[in-house]
């Protein structure tokens, strides 16, 4: 069983900004997977799937962004999902504009969401997949990531959240993920 969570901020004043850029990239998977964010659980919207067999969950928590560490260890007990099957998908500012990272553990950076995740499974040791979002502006941090995407950004981070979905699915297809970071790593 896999279980992928996407972080983001639920009210449609979020919806198109930055900081969303995980909700937006899991969105794209569970288009893919051929399913909807139907079902209410765990502080989260949800959408239930098979591939090959394996059950996946694809998670949205409502939590607000810097709360999302408490709807993920609920659904990570509820589901008693392993640590290597759990991807987290997030925003990265410290990523060029549209560029894709997957990593298979690693510290939760400047990223308060991630901060919150890491405090509530104590540990680090899960893959994540980050969507460079770097900052290209003077205005404030807090300012930029909630700031809307424009039409010129997406059409820079529209391919680095399809790329992002396709490696979800590779992944919860089988794949190993050494190999999908291969694949999928931006290289700009």
């Amino acid at each position: 069983m896999y279980l992928i969570v996407g972080l983001g901020n639920p009210d449609k004043k979020y919806l198109n900004t930055f900081h969303n850029m995980g909700f937006l990239c899991v969105d794209r998977l569970a288009k893919k997977l051929g399913g909807e964010f139907n079902k209410g659980e765990c502080r989260a919207v949800t959408c239930h799937a098979r591939v090959n067999g394996q059950k996946v969950i694809v998670a949205k928590p409502i939590t607000y962004m810097n709360l999302s560490g408490e709807s993920l260890r609920e659904l990570v007990n509820k589901y008693k999902i392993e640590q290597g099957n759990l991807v987290v998908v997030y925003d990265d500012i410290d990523i060029p504009l549209g560029n894709l990272r997957l990593r298979k553990e690693g510290s939760a950076g400047t990223h308060n969401g991630m901060r919150s995740i890491v405090q509530h499974l104590g540990t680090t040791n899960f893959p994540r997949v980050r969507v460079g979002i770097g900052k290209q502006t003077p205005m404030a941090l807090v300012d930029y990531v909630l700031s809307q995407v424009t039409e010129d950004d997406h059409s820079i981070v529209d391919k680095a959240l399809d790329d992002g979905a396709s490696a979800l699915l590779d992944f919860v297809g089988g794949a190993d993920f050494d190999k999908v970071m291969q694949k999928y790593n931006s290289k700009k």
